[in-house]
């Protein structure tokens, strides 16, 4: 008996080292060195300065700025408290917000239908993109807001467009944060 627990107690302190130390370190410093961009997190700097991350959404609320989809994490773009709302298509609560939501969307751009992820939430309430059709419908506010033509704001969104990772996963999408920033500097706000 005592022979086996103390084969336990050192079976368990040598796979604590091993996959509770050692592991962790030769992963992390092989992503470091491979991947060096992708394991801090996409950061995106400007002058020096961390803006955000390529990785996770953040609210926009101006309008001279792209919205990007709604969240439900935490009170919103928590990445501590990343999730979904976890509420069911005939939830009032959700009906509700998704009914209100469409009515402010419509009277933005009574002309458009409102593509469908400007009013529902990701499964992670973190998500940084949004569909081309989601930003389209965005051009006219945002091109007014800035005092652009809406053709050069289309050029900006045809920049940003990502299409289906290796051609067949995904949907085509574009970067929240990134078009921002582009518009930022190609046409700053006033």
């Amino acid at each position: 008996m005592k022979k086996n627990f103390m084969i336990a107690i050192r079976m368990t302190i040598a796979t604590t080292l091993l996959l509770g130390v050692v592991y962790p370190f030769v992963v992390t410093g092989l992503a470091q060195v491979l991947f060096p961009k992708q394991a801090n997190g996409e950061l995106i700097t400007v002058n020096g300065k961390i803006v955000g991350s390529r990785l996770i959404g953040q609210p926009f609320s101006s309008p001279g700025y792209f919205r990007p989809r709604p969240s439900a994490a935490g009170t919103g773009y928590d990445a501590g408290n990343s999730g979904g709302s976890n509420l069911g298509p005939t939830n009032k609560t959700l009906i509700d917000r998704v009914n209100g939501d469409v009515q402010k969307l419509q009277a933005e751009n009574p002309a458009m239908p409102v593509p469908m992820d400007l009013v529902t939430t990701s499964g992670s309430g973190l998500d940084p993109h949004i569909s081309p059709e989601a930003a389209a419908f965005q051009v006219p506010r945002v091109a007014r807001e800035r005092s652009m033509t809406e053709n050069d704001v289309r050029a900006l969104i045809a920049k940003h467009t990502e299409g289906r990772q290796f051609g067949f996963l995904g949907e085509p999408r574009v970067n929240v944060l990134e078009l921002n920033l582009d518009l930022d500097a190609v046409h700053p706000l006033h």
